[in-house]
This record gives C-alpha cells, structure tokens and sequence, in this order.
C-alpha cells in the first residue's frame, strides 16, 4: 500500500464520478430526445416493449448522468447504472460479440459505476453535505 495516495481518494472519486456522469449524460441526450426512435432500437434488440425498456434506459442515463455530475444519489444511481450495464454486457455476450471491440466497455463502466455504489461519490458530493437523503 501506498498510505499517501489515500489523502487524493476524495478527488479520485469525484473525478469517476463527474466522468461517469458526463458520459452517461451525452449517450441518454439522444435517447431521451428521440424516445420514439429509441423505443424502436430498444424493440430491435428484443427488450420489449422497447417504450417501457427505452424510456427507462433514457432517463437513467439523461438524468442520472446529471445527478452523478453534481454527487446527488450517487449510491443508488451508480446502482442502477452498474445494473443497466451488465445487462448491455450479457446481451451483446448472447450475441456472440466479442470481449474487444464488444463487450470490454460495457463491463468496465460497470465496475467503475459498483465502485461508486460501494463507497459514496466523496467529499466533493451534494450527498456528502446532506447526509440525511440516507438511511
């Protein structure tokens, strides 16, 4: 262990979590702005019905990018987030894609989101200065 890298762990997970957050808010725009064509992707890929599938997956990545950007919710976002990716991963798995070029990214964003499930989104977090919207 390197005892001294633990005094940057507060900027290392506001840094996770604010480029978790903008990644995901740039891939939910175009969802959450075309939900209809989104819809017809998400039936495409046999999550039916896609409207219900679609627009969940919309949301979760529009809105839950911003509230991972400013630190509010992050345990239960991230939650969601880790979720939404394993089962990207597991889907294009059972479409025999490859791991590179396939299913790498979706599995590591994964990780990266269980990381900000399991220890908060830091001192930098709306969550850190209101420590009562947990239970």
């Amino acid at each position: 262990m390197i005892p001294v890298l633990f005094a940057w762990n507060g900027t290392a997970l506001f840094l996770a979590r604010v480029f978790l957050g903008i990644l995901f808010l740039v891939h939910g725009w175009p969802k959450i702005k075309n939900l209809k064509t989104n819809a017809s992707n998400f039936d495409g890929m046999g999550f039916r019905p896609g409207m219900f599938w679609g627009t969940i997956v919309a949301l979760l990545e529009f809105f839950g990018g911003i509230a991972l950007i400013f630190g509010f919710l992050v345990q239960p976002v991230a939650l969601f987030i880790a979720i939404e990716m394993v089962v990207a991963g597991l889907w294009k798995i059972s479409k025999n894609q490859p791991f590179v070029s396939g299913y790498e990214l979706d599995f590591a964003l994964a990780f990266l989101a269980f990381v900000l499930a399991t220890s908060g989104g830091g001192i930098y977090a709306v969550d850190y200065l209101w420590p009562f919207l947990y239970f």
